[in-house]
């Protein structure tokens, strides 16, 4: 089973995370931040990914120590999940079309974290949520992870459905990335014989 159980406290949050690679998609999701509750629901919907996520964090200040830690939980526990990497596909990418948005996103799974974002969005909130902290989310994300993810607006003028589209996109392009190659299930899929 490739799943993850983590636990993460700090003076600003406290998650309580599960992930499960080889999941349905089912979610429960409690962040305190209702935004963000939607996006990684979605997230474990298009990933097929089990994903249980309890947070309690300073949101009386702002969402940004919430979202932030999340990412690196989330990361985290990919890349316990997904330990030395045998036998994955490494590489996952789509182009995803979220009514009039269109979002790139490619994903390697290197173990090199590195968050290449061009989704600009065109207000500064969705409802209470600060669009800024997407980025924060998925650079935590990808540098925990160990992941190189690409994310780029091709078009888009609503940005829910942008961000929305983004959560999706990362999520589809994960799940291919996970995925096992049935034709090679005990190998690295690197020459150097290590992603790393």
């Amino acid at each position: 089973m490739r799943r993850s159980e983590l636990v993460r406290k700090t003076a600003e949050t406290e998650i309580r995370l599960s992930l499960e690679l080889d999941g349905t998609g089912k979610s429960e999701i409690h962040t305190g931040v209702g935004f963000l509750d939607h996006m990684l629901t979605l997230f474990a919907r298009h990933g097929r990914f089990d994903l249980t996520v309890r947070c309690v964090g300073d949101t009386q200040v702002d969402d940004h120590h919430s979202v932030e830690d999340i990412g690196i939980c989330l990361g985290q526990a990919f890349a316990e999940a997904l330990g030395d990497c045998k036998g994955i596909m490494r590489y996952g990418d789509i182009t995803l079309p979220m009514d009039e948005a269109l979002i790139l996103c490619a994903v390697d799974l290197s173990g090199r974290g590195l968050l290449c974002f061009e989704l600009e969005t065109p207000s500064q909130k969705v409802g209470s949520f600060d669009t800024e902290l997407v980025e924060e989310f998925f650079a935590a994300f990808a540098r925990k992870a160990g992941m190189t993810l690409h994310l780029m607006k091709l078009r888009g003028r609503n940005s829910h459905h942008i961000i929305e589209g983004a959560f999706k996109a990362a999520a589809r392009a994960l799940s291919a990335a996970v995925t096992i190659n049935r034709e090679y299930p005990d190998e690295i899929p690197s020459t150097k014989g290590v992603l790393a």
